[in-house]
């Protein structure tokens, strides 16, 4: 399989407008309305994201595919439906074949499975249906020239947001909560801990790391319950990477800066900037945020990008492509860190960039 690297920091850093509207279940789509079925020039292609079971407003890894392939509609003058782009959203893991298959009924020319989950029902549906385009976001399918597979160096983003966090603990207790365990929340939790650790040292302090799954990327409760064991433990930052989970987490600090019964407590957001979900009033009735920083993932970008290729008759079937800190498609927010951390936060991502630092995309055991 080739492997390439095309992706620039502008496309990632897009203000990409929105209006979600969430879909019924396995298999409900935006495809079927013929009020918004063609552009209004004639479709020139059209394309399809299928989610995995956070939806496209999981303020996540989905919303940021759905904002990207809106994008894309607009920049082309197509409108939202079958000959134009769509969404169609998983309700759980056995819809995910069905809701590929829909895709491919519904005649969409480029179809992406969002997140390594859809890695089986996309090859599924490449093998049986060879003249349609497909893309794999978060894992890689070989030796399929229909298929294109992007990812993304998350570890080194990760690295980032734990020089961040090590710099502004003030419990020197942080911790990381992670969606389902495999190969893609690995490099988040590896790259975090990594970068908390190496910081630590430098600044000659112990810290402690806290790592948690809640085997779900769409259980918000459980997000919660988790963060609160952390919060309650001495743990004033946490990382997460766990997709509509992620939101559990939010809630949970934001109950705990608005009491302001305890010191405040921070989140670092994933994938998207999550800086308007930090926002929160203080118990005397101030406006304040505790989104300290969030990993920024380009996969808006990319399914911007391919989309892009593939109307041009360029589709990159078959290839690998990477995107990383050296040609932008991962990043962090500026966020609410303090005038040391930026400017170790830059150090360490000039060295990432120059490989002087190597982040490991694997956590220690």
């Amino acid at each position: 399989m080739k492997t390439s690297k095309k992706i620039g920091l502008g496309l990632l850093t897009l203000g990409l407008a929105a209006t979600l509207v969430a879909c019924g279940g396995g298999g409900k789509d935006k495809a079927t309305d013929d009020s918004k079925a063609s552009g209004s020039d004639g479709a020139k292609h059209s394309a399809v994201i299928v989610t995995d079971i956070g939806g496209v407003d999981d303020k996540s890894f989905n919303q940021s595919a759905w904002e990207g392939l809106q994008a894309w509609g607009k920049e082309n003058n197509l409108s939202e439906g079958a000959d134009g782009f769509a969404y169609i959203q998983s309700d759980d893991a056995s819809a995910y074949t069905t809701n590929m298959d829909q895709a491919v009924s519904n005649g969409f020319q480029t179809i992406f499975g969002i997140g390594y989950l859809l890695k089986d029902a996309v090859t599924t549906a490449a093998e049986a249906n060879p003249d349609t385009n497909f893309g794999i976001i978060d894992d890689v399918i070989e030796d399929k020239d229909n298929v294109v597979s992007a990812t993304f160096k998350d570890n080194e983003a990760s690295y980032l947001a734990g020089v961040a966090a090590a710099y502004s603990t003030k419990t020197d207790h942080v911790g990381f909560i992670g969606g389902e365990e495999g190969v893609v929340i690995d490099r988040f939790e590896a790259g975090f801990v990594q970068g908390v650790k190496e910081t630590a040292e430098k600044l000659k302090k112990d810290i402690k790391v806290d790592v948690k799954y809640a085997a779900s990327f769409g259980d918000p409760a459980k997000g919660k319950a988790l963060a609160a064991a952390m919060y309650q433990g001495g743990a004033d930052i946490i990382f997460h990477a766990s997709g509509g989970t992620g939101t559990g987490v939010f809630q949970e600090a934001k109950d705990i800066n608005e009491t302001g019964d305890q010191e405040k407590v921070w989140v670092i957001g994933v994938d998207r900037d999550q800086d308007a979900d930090g926002v929160y009033k203080t118990k005397d009735g101030k406006e304040d945020n505790f989104t300290l920083t969030s990993t920024l993932k380009g996969v808006g970008a990319a399914v911007q990008d391919i989309s892009n290729r593939a109307l041009k008759d360029e589709f990159p079937g078959g290839e690998h492509l990477v995107y990383g800190l050296k040609d932008g498609g991962v990043d962090l927010t500026e966020g609410y860190v303090g005038e040391d951390a930026k400017k170790a936060i830059q150090e360490a991502k000039d060295k990432i960039i120059s490989e002087e630092i190597v982040v490991s995309e694997t956590p220690e055991k």
